[in-house]
């Protein structure tokens, strides 16, 4: 059985496959009837144990366009509130004939537990887990990404990667699977990448990610950029002061009005700004930022259902290499 639990390890070839199906799934969405009938019969299952809403949403979405028949489990309110381990939930599950389990876990490892325990005989597909990957978040950013590029050069966006690409990651690294995961997929995908953040919201080791660290945002964009990624803040995963001030933060991080209004000084006219959401308005990014011509958080969102239900398709269906170095690789069972 194959699973989609990181980026550091996907295969080109893999991550060009998803993007190149995922064009074809969005091509769906454009049609009046938004239904194929690819995953008739099986099941998919969404486990989160953490709160969302844009990315559970997206996978339900993504699930039913694809014909599936979709379960959607939430710790809150179920067994797992009085106790119930992720060994006996993933075991109800297998009881049911699950065909996939998409999880979402607070603990960092969770959804490779999952894939590898024996517990399970069902594809597994990593939403979040803690501070360590959210690869669909990756995939569809650089989905988004890559037609953007397409509409810039007046092509077709399929069978291309992000090669000479320059992407700049700003904000809250520390606490951020989607940065993680970023890096390391757009790295594959031939972009460069430059972190941005104060130094107490930079993980250790990060000198050994295939990037650049930068302190100064503005010094970061007189570089030259063609996407700008703004990370939120976690409040809720910081229990010391990262930073002086909420005011400060904002100030030197964050894209405000006026950094804004620099990317045109700078030439800068095809630069996007991205968001992985959901956005903390004022700090990380501003108002006029968020909702610019330049924004693509909306695509983004949009862009998310395309890449899901190319995930799920290419997963169930068996149609990605069976290469054990990837994260598509077989159960080590």
């Amino acid at each position: 059985m194959k699973h989609l639990l990181g980026t550091e390890s996907l295969s080109h070839a893999n991550a060009l496959a998803i993007l190149d199906t995922a064009e074809e799934m969005a091509a769906v969405g454009e049609r009046e009837v938004k239904k194929l009938p690819a995953l008739r019969g099986r099941t998919v299952v969404n486990l989160f144990f953490e709160d969302s809403t844009r990315t559970r949403i997206s996978f339900e979405a993504a699930a039913k366009r694809l014909s599936a028949d979709v379960i959607n489990f939430a710790a809150k309110g179920s067994s797992v509130s009085k106790g119930e381990s992720l060994k006996d939930t993933a075991q109800t599950l297998e009881a049911m004939s699950a065909d996939a389990v998409v999880i979402r876990h607070h603990a960092s490892g969770a959804p490779a537990r999952l894939a590898n325990s024996g517990w399970i005989d069902a594809a597994v597909i990593n939403a979040g887990d803690g501070t360590h990957a959210h690869p669909t978040q990756a995939l569809l950013d650089a989905f988004t990404m890559r037609r953007h590029l397409a509409r810039l050069a007046g092509t077709a966006s399929t069978g291309t990667d992000l090669a000479g690409l320059r992407v700049i990651i700003a904000g809250d690294v520390l606490h951020s699977r989607v940065a993680r995961s970023n890096v390391w997929l757009l790295r594959t995908l031939g972009a460069s990448v430059t972190l941005v953040a104060p130094p107490t919201l930079l993980p250790v080791g990060v000198e050994h990610w295939p990037c650049t660290v930068n302190y100064d945002l503005d010094a970061a964009l007189d570089a030259g950029v063609d996407a700008v990624m703004m990370l939120r803040v976690q409040a809720e995963r910081m229990h010391n002061s990262f930073f002086p001030s909420t005011r400060e933060y904002a100030r030197r991080w964050g894209l405000d009005d006026a950094r804004l209004a620099r990317l045109d000084t700078l030439g800068l006219a095809d630069t996007i700004i991205m968001h992985p959401g959901p956005m903390n308005r004022g700090l990380e990014i501003s108002s006029a930022a968020a909702d610019s011509p330049r924004s693509t958080v909306l695509a983004q969102v949009r862009n998310g259902v395309s890449v899901r239900m190319a995930a799920l398709y290419l997963l169930l269906s068996g149609d990605l290499h069976d290469d054990a170095a990837t994260p598509f690789s077989k159960d080590a069972r």
